[in-house]
C-alpha cells in the first residue's frame, strides 16, 4: 500500500510522464518530420531525437529515400494507328519535405497518376518503329516532363524505364514478314552492287589487255593451266583468233 501522503501526488506524475513519452520523436537518418504548430507550418525537423509539444503541435513523418513505383501496363495508340500496351518503373524521391506535405494531398498516388497518363502522352506522339529503337529517348522524354510537373510537389524524378512494349500475335507476324522482306531487299542490293563491281572490274582488265596484246598470251596459258587441273575426260583448247587467223592465211596460199 502506498502512503496516503503520496496518493495525492502520483495521478499528475503518471500525466506529466505521459505527456513526456508522448512528445518524444526519434527519426531515421533518411527521414525528416514537418511540424505544424495549432495547424501552421512552424518547420522541418530531424533526424534524431526531439520533441513534440502534445495537443498544440502535430508531426508528419516523410521518407525522403528513392521510391520506386510500378506504372500498370496502359493501353496507347501509335501515331501510325497501332494499339499497343506500354508498362514502365518510375524511380523518385522527396527532396522538399515541406512542399511535398502542403502542396499536395498525397504524393504517392498523385506521382503514380502522373506518370500513368504521361507515358500514355508521349509513347502515343511516336510510331511504332520509333517506340521500338528509340526506347532511350521516350524515357528522357517521359523523365523529363514528369520531373518538370512534379517540381511544385518537392519531388524528383531520377529515372523512367520502359519495361514492355506488347503487341497482339497479328502485329507480330507483321513485323516478322516485314523484317523478313527487309532481309531479302539487303540481300538482293548486295548482290546487285556486287555484280555492278564485277563488270567495272572486267571492263577495265578488257581495256587493258586490249592495250597489251602479250596479255592474252598470258591470260590463254592461264587458262590451259585450269583445264590440265581439272579431272576431265574432254579437253578444249582454245586458239587466239590472230592465230586463227594465221592458219587461214596459210591455208589460203
Amino acid at each position: 500500500m502506498l502512503p496516503l501522503d503520496f496518493a495525492p501526488w502520483l495521478l499528475p506524475v503518471l500525466i506529466i510522464l505521459a505527456l513526456v513519452f508522448s512528445s518524444i520523436r526519434i527519426l531515421r537518418e533518411y527521414e525528416r518530420g514537418v511540424i505544424f504548430t495549432l495547424g501552421r507550418y512552424q518547420g522541418i525537423k530531424g533526424p534524431g531525437l526531439f520533441f513534440v509539444i502534445p495537443v498544440v503541435q502535430q508531426m508528419e513523418r516523410v521518407d525522403l529515400r528513392t521510391r520506386v513505383f510500378d506504372v500498370p501496363p496502359q493501353d496507347v495508340i501509335s501515331r501510325d494507328n497501332v494499339s499497343v500496351k506500354v508498362n514502365a518503373v518510375l524511380y523518385f524521391r522527396v527532396i522538399d519535405p515541406e512542399r511535398a506535405i502542403i502542396q499536395v494531398e498525397d504524393f504517392n498516388v498523385a506521382t503514380s497518376q502522373l506518370a500513368q497518363t504521361t507515358l500514355r502522352s508521349v509513347v502515343g506522339q511516336h510510331e511504332l518503329d520509333q517506340m521500338l529503337a528509340e526506347r532511350e529517348k521516350l524515357n528522357d522524354d517521359v523523365q523529363r516532363i514528369l520531373d518538370e510537373q512534379t517540381a511544385a510537389w518537392g519531388i524528383k524524378v531520377s529515372n523512367v524505364e520502359l519495361k514492355h512494349i506488347d503487341l497482339d500475335e497479328q502485329m507480330v507476324r507483321a513485323i516478322a514478314k516485314q523484317a523478313e522482306a527487309e532481309r531479302l531487299r539487303r540481300a538482293k542490293v548486295i548482290d546487285a552492287e556486287g555484280e555492278f563491281q564485277a563488270a567495272e572490274k572486267l571492263v577495265q582488265a578488257g581495256e587493258i589487255m586490249s592495250r597489251h596484246p602479250e596479255s592474252m598470251q598470258l591470260r590463254y596459258l592461264g587458262t590451259l593451266s585450269n583445264i590440265a587441273g581439272e579431272k576431265s575426260s574432254t579437253i578444249v583448247f582454245p586458239l587466239p583468233m590472230d592465230l586463227v587467223g594465221l592458219l587461214r592465211g596459210s591455208v589460203g596460199k
